[in-house]
């Protein structure tokens, strides 16, 4: 009898639902897939985290999980064959600051440069300015190597990726003008990557009674 498999309540453009999709992608662990329209969110994901945001994974022993890198860090403690865990420089510490920076003030800026609208008082000008703050320490660091610590991928990269597309896309045009030279190679070489084309696969929203499409 086959094992029941975790279910993954996902959003195709969230960014922290793409840096799950691609960590599970990665370590090989398949899901039953539930893609979720954010202004009609199911009952059932509800049910299990009322926070109600993406990604959540409810496993088969029923344990849920729904912080995005907390889901990463399980998918590869089970399996981690490209050794996102073990950075060439640096610890796996320095990747968690690294990543705890994006997630909190450049998020913090990111959401109110795109968004100004939802927050009172924001000027988007400012926060953009803010927001190249972080990303010019990023362009540095990438300065001596390929990637944030080391030659290959790590977690921070995966981690971080999808928030440095979302600020690049708000002005693309504009974006394209900064002189981060080292950024814009790290970023454009992850977006033409197998692995994020794989994971922005297009499914049909989930709704209760349907059939779960496997994922990956």
């Amino acid at each position: 009898m086959s094992q029941p498999l975790p279910i993954l309540y996902s959003f195709r453009r969230c960014p922290y639902a793409m840096r799950a999709r691609m960590a599970l992608t990665v370590s090989g662990q398949t899901c039953a897939l539930r893609e979720v329209v954010l202004r009609n969110k199911p009952q059932e994901m509800i049910d299990v985290s009322p926070k109600a945001t993406v990604p959540v994974l409810v496993l088969p022993d029923g344990e849920v999980l729904d912080e995005s890198y907390a889901i990463m860090a399980w998918a590869l403690a089970r399996s981690d064959p490209d050794r996102w865990l073990e950075p060439e420089g640096g610890s796996r510490a320095d990747m968690d600051a690294l990543v705890a920076e994006n997630d909190g003030p450049f998020k913090t800026h990111l959401d109110r440069y795109k968004y100004p609208n939802r927050y009172e008082g924001a000027d988007p000008l400012h926060h953009r300015s803010e927001g190249l703050s972080f990303l010019g320490t990023l362009d540095t660091r990438l300065s001596e190597h390929r990637y944030f610590f080391g030659e290959r991928i790590s977690l921070a990269d995966i981690a971080i990726l999808p928030f440095v597309r979302q600020f690049a896309n708000t002005d693309r045009q504009w974006f394209d003008t900064v002189d981060f030279k080292f950024l814009h190679n790290w970023l454009g070489t992850l977006l033409e990557s197998d692995l994020f084309t794989s994971i922005m696969k297009k499914y049909p929203a989930w709704a209760t009674g349907d059939d779960e499409p496997l994922f990956p």
